[in-house]
């Protein structure tokens, strides 16, 4: 069934996240709901309640871009959660019923591409993140890169992987928000559907997380794993997204030439190259962005 009010379910959730006196306002008496009031929101984006009402019961469909605008400054959305809002609003008829999807399937030449960096780990990650494609490396460095894994469902799922990560907490919520910035307005996406109806049935944590509506795509950072074999590596990642295909991203991790982690990725490259001197099993190594 077509979500009609992606834009009003966006708006309560995200007022509901931002309390009076974030935004200068009295705390009058005890609230019955978290966050803003309507009435307070609409105050402070200068426009009547009456019609904010409208907007978050999805009965007015067609903000202006400067109603838009005035309302992400009032929640305090930055510039990820301002463009989403601006695609929610778009007019309900450009955004038809989805069509059924086929499988994902990474293009056969970055396919090749991957597999051609004996030295550097890299994979593909699809639209709801599920990895389509790793180089053996990149599934040295962390199993969690094996093909065919979703990194939001084994994040919430497998215990044992998300015991390892450091700083769980700020990972999975960054799992979260970056599902939300890949999907866009696509909320119908029965794909999309099946997963978040799984995790929110077998995760309160992701219940209550996905319930949020925060945007925030991942981006090209610094990483560091410390890895059960080689020891700490701190990693370069690069995201490129692919062109041609459905929001498909190219992931790349190296290192800074001459430094110590160059030299263990090296080692890394040559174990995974030898598959019969690594061990058939590894714990997920521990992974932190500063």
């Amino acid at each position: 069934m077509v979500n009609d009010n992606a834009l009003g379910e966006y708006l309560r959730a995200r007022r509901e996240q931002i309390g009076p006196e974030d935004v200068g306002l009295a705390s009058s008496g005890r609230r019955r709901v978290p966050g803003l009031r309507r009435e307070e929101l609409a105050l402070l984006a200068g426009i009547s309640a009456d019609y904010y009402l409208r907007l978050e019961q999805g009965r007015d469909r067609n903000p202006s871009a400067q109603v838009l605008d005035a309302l992400a400054r009032a929640l305090h959305l930055d510039a990820d959660a301002n463009a989403h809002l601006h695609r929610l609003a778009r007019p309900a008829r450009s955004r038809r019923r989805p069509a059924p999807r086929r499988p994902e399937r990474a293009p056969d030449g970055i396919r090749q591409l991957v597999d051609s960096w004996p030295h550097t780990p890299a994979y593909v990650l699809g639209r709801m993140m599920d990895v389509l494609a790793a180089n053996p490396l990149a599934q040295a460095l962390t199993p969690i890169l094996t093909p065919g894994t979703n990194l939001v469902r084994s994040t919430f799922l497998a215990p044992a992987s998300a015991a390892t990560y450091g700083g769980w907490d700020v990972n999975a919520e960054g799992m979260v928000a970056a599902l939300r910035a890949l999907v866009g307005p696509d909320v119908d996406d029965p794909t999309l559907n099946e997963l978040v109806g799984e995790l929110s049935v077998r995760s309160e944590h992701f219940r209550k997380l996905w319930s949020r509506h925060e945007v925030r795509p991942k981006r090209s950072g610094i990483f560091t794993f410390e890895h059960p074999q080689v020891g700490p590596l701190e990693l370069c990642q690069e995201k490129l997204l692919i062109t041609d295909t459905d929001r498909q991203t190219l992931v790349v991790y190296h290192a800074a030439p001459g430094t110590p982690t160059a030299e263990r990725l090296t080692l890394l490259a040559s174990l995974a190259s030898t598959p019969e001197s690594a061990p058939t099993e590894r714990a997920a190594p521990d992974v932190r962005r500063p």
